[in-house]
């Protein structure tokens, strides 16, 4: 039988603890106390809580992020075509009416790119710090950095790069089901990886781009820096398809995980996404 609290040792005590697991006392202070399950293993008022909700909301918001950036690749494409016709033949078009209505949809398809990305910014870090949260019930011995960090992290310069990846470790790590005799289990973290890594490229990408765009002067630079905007919203479309994988994988893994708290009788399982 596993342990009651820390679910990967096998039991040996009475009390249903293994030998890692010290008797029952007060909560360390900040650290979420695991308490007594309400349906599908989630505790009732208190951590851990469902990220359900909240992931379904995060992969909508990041289907918003791909529609907005195929708005704006689709009105940059225009617009960059128009100053190639006067880059290559001399087409003054893009000074015309057509010209700057196209200018005046290229920057509304922006600007909707910048509030989407905002909100589901916002809507992706409550999902973070609650699956932190839920990690430290689930086990905190693997945490390498506080709950605060999921989303404190985001925001120190050049620390963002590397902290909310070691937060992610953690919670994957800790939201890994265990082995049926209470063993660690190897999980790929591929779905991790590969949106960290993307992630941090899009980031890099769309900050060159937006430079290269803002001091352009002649219309040959124009061209090119449209081209590069064009294609950091395509990589960035990729960054959101992983991203997506990422927030459903580890959803599914903590569901799968609170599972284990669940009773044994009476209450109903909770569904992944």
């Amino acid at each position: 039988m596993l342990c009651v609290r820390c679910r990967t040792g096998t039991a040996v005590t009475d009390d249903g603890l293994c030998t890692s697991c010290p008797v029952a006392g007060s909560p360390l202070p900040g650290r979420p106390e695991p308490v007594a399950t309400g349906p599908g293993g989630w505790g009732v008022g208190t951590w851990p809580r469902s990220p359900v909700g909240l992931s379904r909301a995060v992969t909508a918001l990041l289907g918003a992020v791909i529609v907005t950036d195929l708005v704006a690749i689709g009105r940059g494409l225009h617009l960059r075509a128009l100053w190639q016709g006067l880059v290559e033949e001399g087409d003054p078009a893009v000074h015309g009416s057509g010209g700057v209505s196209a200018e005046r949809l290229h920057s509304v398809a922006q600007t909707g790119q910048s509030v989407v990305f905002v909100a589901t910014a916002v809507v992706f870090i409550i999902w973070f710090h609650r699956t932190r949260r839920n990690a430290e019930v689930f086990d905190p011995a693997v945490q390498r950095m506080g709950p605060g960090w999921s989303v404190g992290g985001w925001f120190v310069p050049f620390a963002n790069l590397w902290f909310p990846y070691r937060v992610a470790t953690g919670v994957w790590e800790g939201s890994v089901v265990p082995g049926p005799e209470g063993g660690r289990p190897t999980v790929s973290r591929a779905p991790l990886r590969l949106w960290w890594a993307a992630w941090i490229a899009s980031s890099f990408l769309d900050s060159f781009t937006a430079r290269m765009e803002g001091s352009a002067e002649m219309p040959e630079e124009t061209v090119q820096g449209l081209g590069l905007v064009a294609a950091a919203d395509a990589f960035e479309i990729v960054s959101a398809v992983l991203a997506i994988v990422f927030v459903r994988t580890l959803t599914r893994m903590q569901v799968a995980r609170a599972a284990l708290r669940a009773p044994r009788t009476g209450s109903g399982q909770l569904t992944a996404p």
